[in-house]
C-alpha cells in the first residue's frame, strides 16, 4: 500500500547481507586473509610508510595508483607508479609540471586523459584548496575532476580511514557469486544494489584494509575464470560456490522462482567449519532484479564463473588511417622524423605522432596515397605526389572502442620543411627523442 506504479521490486533477502553475525565473520575471515597473504605493492608500501598520508603536502599514494590502475594491471603499472611518485612526489611538484612532461611519463599505460585529470587535480588543490586534498568521499567525488565514485571511496578509505565500501571489476564480481546476483552486472540497478553490499560490508575499524581486501580476492582468487575457490578465506558465505556443490536440491519445491520459499542447506557436511546455513538463489520468474533472466538460466559447467554476467559488449568502430613517416637526414647525418602534435581534446589528447588522415571506408590502396598525398601538400607546401609515397605495410591497434588500422607509407625529404605555425605544433626528432616523447603506443608500432 501507498508504493507508486511501476516502482521496481526489492531484492529478496537471500540475496543480501543482513545477518550480523555473518557480517561479522566475513570480515574477520577476508582480513586475517589479507593479513597472510597481501601482494606487496609500492603504493601499499607508501600509504603504511608516512602513517596514511599524514603529510598533508604528500600526493596521495593510492590516489596516483588507483587512477593509473583503471582498465590497467597491476603489473603493467608499478613500473609507471614508481617513476611518477618519485617524479612528483608532492601536490606542489604535480601542480607545476607541463602536460607534455605529465604525457611522456604516461606514455605507453593508455588512456591518456586519466593523467591529464590527476595534474588537473593537483592544480586544483594547490590553488584552490589551499593544498590540502579533501578527505571524504563525497568532497573527493565533488570538488576533484577524474575522481569519479570508486576511486573517491578507495582514497578516503585507504588513505584517511573512512567507512565507505568501493565498487570495481574485483569487487562486483566477488559479490555477485557470493550472493547469486545473475542480473546484468553493469546495469545502474545492480551496481546500486552492489554498493549498498560494499558498504553494509566494510570493517569499520578497517576499512581500507578490508576494500584492498576485497579487491584482492577478486584479483588473486575469486578471478574471472578458473577461480581457486578451495583457497578462498569466505569460501563459507558464497552461495554460487554452494549451489555449485549441491546442485538444486530435491527435499526443495519451487526454488526455480526468487518469490517463493528459497531453499536452505546447513553446510556443515562440507568440512568448511561452523554450521553455515546457505540460502540457495536460483534463476527466477518472479521479477528479481538481482536474480538471471529466464533465458539465461544457471549453467551447471559454469559453476560459480556463472557469475557476473554483463550485457553483450558493444563491438569496436572499425576505422584506417592513413599515416607518413617524413624522414630527412638532420645536420650530423642522423636520421631524423617529423612528429605532430595532436589536438588538446578527444583521442590521444596532446601526444604526439607521425602526420596521419582518417580514411573513408572501403578507399582502394590507389586512392589511399592520393587522398594522403593531397593532405600532405596541403600542410606543408612540398610538391608531394602520391606515387613518391613508399607503401610500408599496416598496423592494427586496439583502442576500447575503436579497431584502428594504420596504413604506413614513409617518404624522404631532401631538404628542410617550414611549415605554417598557425598549424598543429611540430617538430623533427631522432629515433631517441622519439621514444623520450609522448607518443602512443601505436605509434611506436609504426615507427
Amino acid at each position: 500500500a501507498g508504493v507508486p506504479a511501476g516502482t521496481p521490486a526489492p531484492p529478496p533477502a537471500p540475496h543480501l547481507f543482513r545477518d550480523a553475525a555473518e557480517i561479522g565473520a566475513l570480515r574477520e575471515n577476508l582480513l586475517a586473509w589479507y593479513d597472510r597473504c597481501k601482494r606487496d605493492l609500492p603504493w601499499r608500501t607508501l600509504v603504511s610508510g608516512v602513517g596514511g598520508i599524514g603529510a598533508s603536502a604528500l600526493i596521495p599514494a593510492v590516489w596516483v595508483s588507483e587512477i593509473m590502475l583503471q582498465q590497467t594491471q597491476v603489473a603493467t603499472v608499478i613500473d609507471y607508479y614508481n617513476r611518477w611518485m618519485q617524479k612528483w612526489p608532492t601536490l606542489q611538484a604535480l601542480a607545476q609540471a607541463s602536460l607534455e612532461e605529465v604525457n611522456e611519463l604516461w606514455a605507453g599505460l593508455g588512456y591518456y586523459s586519466r593523467g591529464k585529470r590527476l595534474q588537473e587535480a593537483a592544480k586544483k588543490v594547490v590553488s584552490e584548496l589551499a593544498g590540502q586534498m579533501p578527505r571524504t568521499a563525497e568532497d573527493l567525488q565533488k570538488l576533484l575532476p577524474g575522481v569519479g565514485r570508486y576511486t573517491a571511496g578507495a582514497i578516503a578509505s585507504i588513505s584517511y580511514g573512512q567507512a565507505t565500501g568501493v565498487v570495481d571489476g574485483n569487487v562486483i564480481r566477488v559479490l555477485c557469486r557470493l550472493r547469486c546476483i545473475g542480473a546484468d552486472s553493469s546495469s545502474p540497478a545492480v551496481i546500486d544494489q552492489l554498493w549498498d553490499m560494499a558498504n553494509a560490508l566494510v570493517d569499520r575499524s578497517r576499512p581500507g584494509d578490508f576494500n584492498q581486501a576485497l579487491m584482492e580476492l577478486g584479483a588473486t582468487v575469486c578471478v574471472p575464470k578458473a577461480p581457486l575457490c578451495g583457497e578462498c578465506p569466505v569460501k563459507q558465505h558464497c552461495q554460487a560456490r554452494c549451489r555449485k556443490l549441491f546442485g538444486k536440491p530435491a527435499p526443495v519445491p519451487d526454488v526455480e522462482d526468487c518469490g517463493k520459499q528459497p531453499g536452505e542447506i546447513p553446510v556443515v557436511a562440507l568440512g568448511l567449519g561452523p554450521v553455515v546455513t546457505v540460502t540457495f538463489v536460483f534463476a527466477g520468474v518472479g521479477g528479481c532484479p538481482l536474480c538471471p533472466p529466464p533465458t539465461e538460466p544457471w549453467d551447471s559447467s559454469l559453476g560459480v564463473t556463472n557469475f557476473p554476467r554483463k550485457a553483450a559488449k558493444k563491438q569496436p568502430r572499425v576505422e584506417r588511417t592513413a599515416t607518413c613517416v617524413l624522414e630527412r637526414r638532420g645536420c650530423h647525418g642522423t636520421l631524423e622524423y617529423l612528429i605532430v602534435q595532436r589536438p588538446s581534446s578527444g583521442l590521444l589528447a596532446g601526444l604526439w605522432e607521425f602526420p596521419s588522415l582518417l580514411l573513408a571506408q572501403d578507399l582502394q590502396e590507389e586512392k589511399q596515397r592520393e587522398v594522403l598525398a593531397d593532405h600532405l601538400r596541403a600542410w606543408t607546401g612540398w610538391p608531394v605526389v602520391a606515387g613518391g609515397l613508399r607503401f610500408i605495410g599496416e598496423v592494427v591497434h586496439i583502442f576500447s572502442h575503436i579497431h584502428q588500422t594504420y596504413v604506413v607509407y614513409s617518404l624522404h625529404l631532401d631538404g628542410d620543411l617550414t611549415l605554417d605555425p598557425t598549424l598543429s605544433p611540430s617538430r623533427w626528432v631522432t629515433e631517441q627523442e622519439f621514444h623520450a616523447s609522448a607518443v602512443s603506443t601505436a605509434m611506436k608500432k609504426v615507427l
